[in-house]
């Protein structure tokens, strides 16, 4: 019997790589599905945030509470505010879809238009928030309309901002050219994100200022 002269030849990973999850390995990364199911959980949180809501809602004789009606509006700050949010969740694809390709300046350009974006929608809800105290006197103490209010637009504001944070430490690694075509797991993540915040405003805008 004679030994097979056969090579066997091992695949090797191609030098670019334009996946989707941001890695030179097959399948999703590790970091990734650690963000996926993080965004899981804060999902329910706001889906229990959305049920006590409705429940108050559907329980109160007259919503929005006597006096309250035209308190909550869809006013010039807020849509702007909604479409810059918006607009930021197409720029921050920008940037990933610019790494996939190995444009490292493409993505810096799209997470600081990102950043810039986001900072911005919080300027205004702060601003939007003040206008609600000094000329309606609505603040969180404002029965359970005004508990319900700020707590669900003052938690998606928690997550803008913690979203806000995520985005400029990504934007400073990539200034320092730490990502690339095969290696950007960390801009997916806060891709994801910064998407499902973008999502849940989306629903919290119309739930409040729409569904009366």
């Amino acid at each position: 019997m004679t030994a097979s002269n056969e090579v066997v030849q091992v695949p090797q990973v191609p030098e670019d790589t334009h996946g989707y999850f941001g890695d030179a390995q097959r399948g999703m990364s590790t970091p990734l599905l650690g963000m996926l199911l993080f965004i899981g959980s804060e999902l329910m949180f706001f889906a229990g945030l959305f049920a006590a809501y409705f429940n108050a809602r559907a329980a109160a004789p007259a919503w929005p509470p006597e006096g309250l009606e035209h308190v909550i509006e869809p006013n010039i700050i807020v849509i702007s505010a909604t479409t810059l949010l918006i607009l930021s969740s197409f720029s921050m694809q920008w940037a990933v879809w610019r790494i996939r390709k190995g444009d490292r300046t493409g993505m810096n350009r799209g997470l600081a238009v990102t950043l810039l974006l986001g900072i911005i929608f919080l300027s205004m809800q702060a601003f939007d928030y003040w206008e609600l105290l000094e000329h309606y006197g609505f603040g969180i103490n404002s029965g359970i309309y005004g508990t319900l209010f700020y707590t669900l637009t003052g938690f998606h504001g928690a997550h803008v901002f913690g979203g806000v944070i995520g985005i400029a430490i990504i934007l400073l690694r990539g200034t320092a050219g730490q990502f690339s075509a095969r290696h950007h797991v960390a801009v997916e993540a806060v891709s994801a994100y910064w998407h499902f915040v973008d999502v849940v405003w989306i629903a919290l805008f119309f739930t409040l200022y729409f569904l009366k």
